[in-house]
């Protein structure tokens, strides 16, 4: 019988991958309507509701950095451009 090697999937909920991004999202919030869309396209669950109202009595999305790769797809899909891309500073 041969030994067989297999490793668990997992996500990067367990394992802090925010680490080597070069990029990271910013939220201004004073835009931010609470549509959720930028949360629906992010591959890593990181961005969720804040519970935070903003000046328009919207609730407002926060982003996870310890698991945020940075991929950009929030920002890219943001109707309201509310979320910029930032080089990250190490």
């Amino acid at each position: 019988m041969k030994n067989k090697i297999s490793v668990a999937a997992g996500t990067s909920k367990n394992n802090k991958t925010g680490a080597w991004r070069s990029y990271r999202p910013e939220i201004d919030f004073e835009k931010c309507t609470g549509c959720g869309i930028c949360e629906s396209v992010c591959p890593e669950p990181c961005i969720s509701n804040s519970h935070k109202i903003n000046k328009m009595g919207k609730e407002v999305r926060q982003i996870d950095y310890d698991y945020c790769k940075g991929c950009g797809l929030c920002a890219a899909e943001c109707p309201f451009k509310a979320i910029s891309m930032k080089i990250e500073k190490k």
